[in-house]
């Protein structure tokens, strides 16, 4: 598993239509996979739903059709929210294989692991069929992505000591956070000596966005250094952790990220605390925790795109007290021409259900809708 330790994850792709994920620029993705292989970059990541379940097909146009087998790994996933019997997975897995031409995947992943996720695919012995697909070439590494707290991380890797890696969020925000525990769950993987890929290491783009006081802290340290080059270095000078998942959305993005991290320095103790600083000023704030994932997106009954409201209230936040108006309040006006308002949440609880950091979405929307409308 030796090799740089920048992951290219492909959900959060440039498209061409704001509104609709699954249109995406294929052109500017290919640039952008050029030139992470060209700097010496090599891993990928996707999964099933993705780009409104189009980004499987994209590796195919802009990866698998343009560059030997050999040059690059490739990751997916498959979450249990899309199947119910070893049928239906089996489609998938198929599917997933003829969708991104790729053969086999180097590393695959039960996707979202939390408590009910879990218990989910021990009946419906998911475990045992990833060993099956790595004993039948189909699969080289087989491990799981997890958003739950530390002693549930704990029971799955002491029931499955045979799962090679395990993905986690972690990110000096959430180092102590309550619910996504990223200290905890990382001290526990240690533990088990297991491989750790990390998701999430810029929290979404907040981390990428600092409110000024937090920013300011960290260009008195290295003016040149970028937020997100800190975020990624924390992450990455973590011992046990062999690859660092990043969402690019633009090829500005991918020239920044591998630049820093091909010649990858670790932190040093001072820089360290100065996160820890950095992370306080931050949590001093009000603001909403959610990453963007979108897993509470599809099939919401009022078409509400919950992450768009929630980054564009934590925009506000950090705005300048006072403003008469502010981008964030007009981007919401615009949303809300094409999608449901966040005050016509009917709190069904379907979003709460699938989201991985356990926000209580019902009340937050309430928030949103007070504030926004």
């Amino acid at each position: 598993m030796e090799a740089k330790k920048l992951e290219f994850g492909l959900m959060r792709l440039p498209v061409l239509d704001p509104s609709d994920a699954g249109t995406i620029d294929t052109e500017q993705v290919k640039q952008m996979v050029d030139l992470f292989l060209e700097r010496g970059f090599t891993y990928f990541d996707t999964a099933w739903m993705y780009q409104n379940f189009k980004s499987e097909d994209c590796v195919k146009e802009v990866l698998t059709s343009r560059y030997p087998r050999e040059s690059y790994t490739l990751a997916t996933k498959m979450h249990s929210g899309f199947f119910n019997s070893p049928e239906e997975r089996e489609t998938i897995f198929n599917t997933q294989l003829e969708k991104t031409g790729a053969g086999y995947f180097d590393y695959y992943l039960l996707h979202g692991l939390d408590t009910e996720m879990y218990e989910k695919q021990e009946k419906l012995g998911s475990f045992g069929w990833l060993q099956e697909k790595k004993e039948q070439g189909l699969v080289k590494h087989i491990g799981f992505s997890f958003h739950d707290t530390a002693d549930v991380l704990e029971k799955i890797l002491t029931a499955h000591p045979e799962m090679e890696f395990v993905q986690l969020q972690i990110n000096y925000l959430d180092w102590e956070n309550e619910w996504v525990q990223s200290g905890a769950c990382y001290e526990t993987a240690c533990r088990h000596q297991i491989p750790i890929v990390v998701m999430e290491c810029n929290k979404g783009g907040t981390l990428a966005h600092l409110p000024g006081k937090a920013e300011a802290l960290l260009k008195s340290a290295d003016p040149e250094a970028s937020p997100v080059s800190w975020a990624m270095r924390f992450c990455a000078s973590l011992p046990g952790v062999f690859m660092v998942l990043s969402g690019m959305s633009s090829l500005a993005q991918m020239e920044e990220n591998t630049g820093f991290m091909q010649e990858f320095k670790p932190l040093t103790g001072e820089e360290k605390e100065l996160l820890h600083k950095t992370a306080e000023l931050i949590l001093g704030g009000k603001t909403i925790a959610c990453t963007g994932c979108n897993y509470c997106g599809p099939g919401c009954p009022q078409n509400i795109p919950i992450p768009k409201y929630f980054s564009l209230y934590n925009g506000d936040m950090m705005e300048i007290k006072g403003k008469a108006w502010t981008p964030n309040r007009g981007l919401y006006q615009k949303l809300t021409a094409s999608f449901g308002k966040a005050s016509d949440c009917i709190a069904c609880g379907q979003c709460e259900e699938m989201c991985p950091q356990h926000l209580p979405i019902i009340e937050l929307l309430k928030d949103v809708a007070d504030y926004m409308e």
